[in-house]
């Protein structure tokens, strides 16, 4: 899967991030931290998830599944708000059945939080905004992106 541009939400500059970069995106032009929003696969998952140096959250999912898309717009507003404290990964089950073995995903979504390649928190079930966002600021020590700023 190819890299993909990323607009800054501040300067609205194009960023191109590698899916499997180290450490925590920023902006070229604002240095602004960037949301990290990305897919992986069976091929991929251990480069753009387990060895990333940021908390990382798991979206499981599928694309027939209806409770996984009403829970994407959470998923990725959960991205642009923790910028630079989190990165997002988006995994299709039907696509990598080997990543939803591994992390054990039975019910879709399946949202888990993984730090330096081990899970640490797991959620089953479509939560919306709110909830996510509580549930990641929990789970990662802090109130939104104002607490890591």
């Amino acid at each position: 899967m190819a890299d993909a541009p990323v607009t800054c939400p501040r300067c609205g500059q194009a960023n191109r991030i590698a899916r499997d970069a180290p450490g925590s995106p920023r902006c070229g032009r604002c240095r602004t931290p960037l949301p990290w929003l990305v897919d992986a696969g069976d091929d991929d998952f251990g480069a753009v998830a387990e060895r990333a140096r940021l908390p990382v959250l798991v979206d499981l999912w599928a694309a027939w599944c209806g409770p996984c898309r009403m829970v994407a717009p959470a998923v990725a507003a959960v991205a642009e708000e923790f910028a630079g404290r989190l990165k997002v990964v988006k995994v299709d089950v039907d696509r990598a059945p080997a990543v939803a073995a591994r992390l054990d995903a039975r019910s879709i979504p399946t949202l888990v939080l993984l730090r330096d390649g081990q899970v640490v928190a797991r959620r089953v079930g479509a939560l919306g905004p709110g909830p996510l966002r509580a549930w990641v600021a929990g789970e990662l020590g802090g109130q939104g992106a104002a607490a890591g700023a």
